[in-house]
């Protein structure tokens, strides 16, 4: 196991955090851990004044949970994952006094839409692909059943949620999922071009403006989270899920034993 699945550069102010566990950064505890490590970072450093969340995987930017490792998972430890990239991921992004943009690509999957939506603005590659995806191994995108009703409208969230359709980038640009979608191959230097524009503004200005519109826009958003991860781990301890977790990685249909 590497020391670290984090990149960590910097370059005029704007720090790019690298995630790089091939070969579709799926996340377990060491990458969330590795991530949050790298953001407190930036968010201290006094020569970054901006953030790029970037992925070296080819085709992924994230492509969700490690399915594999979280068989084996107790559901505290279930509680403890959930309690990071929600909890945690949301205040530590909170605190940054810096903007953080995501640079997507490729498969864009349950936590990696989660990983994404914790920062400020996302640029996505015109043939990137996202996906609520855990309702197909009987669990539920948790986290953006707060969020994305409020994004996309109920009715359209319900369907995304709870039939996990793939949709591409232009059609998360229509509902308002992600900021701007570019070719494949700018999405890094604009998500970059972007950072760096915004780290030549006053960091006063930034740093209090950005805390003003997140405490306005967060309507209640913190507080649910809780409620959240108990109904994951709920789940996660169910039948039907140890059926889900099993199926996908024998690549066959799952038996729901709750049916």
């Amino acid at each position: 196991m590497p020391d670290s699945y984090m990149r960590y550069e910097v370059k005029d102010q704007v720090a790019t955090l690298t995630m790089d566990r091939p070969p579709v950064n799926a996340l377990d505890v060491k990458l969330m851990d590795d991530l949050l490590v790298a953001l407190r970072r930036a968010g201290d450093d006094p020569d970054v004044q901006a953030i790029v969340i970037n992925s070296a995987a080819e085709h992924a930017f994230c492509a969700g949970l490690d399915l594999k490792a979280v068989q084996a998972w107790s559901a505290s430890h279930v509680k403890r994952f959930l309690e990071k990239i929600y909890i945690e991921l949301y205040d530590v992004q909170n605190a940054l006094g810096k903007p953080s943009i995501a640079a997507v690509h490729g498969a864009v999957r349950g936590g990696g839409i989660s990983i994404a939506m914790s920062c400020d603005l996302i640029v996505a590659g015109e043939t990137s692909s996202f996906s609520y995806s855990e309702i197909h191994v009987g669990l539920i995108p948790a986290i953006h059943l707060i969020y994305l009703p409020r994004l996309v409208g109920r009715y359209r969230a319900f369907d995304l949620l709870f039939n996990g359709p793939t949709f591409n980038a232009r059609e998360a640009m229509d509902i308002g999922l992600v900021s701007r979608v570019v070719i494949d191959a700018e999405v890094y230097v604009t998500a970059w071009n972007v950072a760096h524009q915004m780290a030549m503004r006053s960091p006063s200005a930034m740093r209090i403006g950005r805390e003003l519109y997140k405490l306005v826009n967060d309507n209640g958003f913190r507080n649910q989270l809780p409620h959240v991860i108990n109904a994951f781990v709920q789940l996660s301890e169910t039948e039907d899920a140890k059926e889900g977790f099993r199926a996908f990685v024998e690549k066959r249909p799952p038996q729901w034993p709750g049916r």
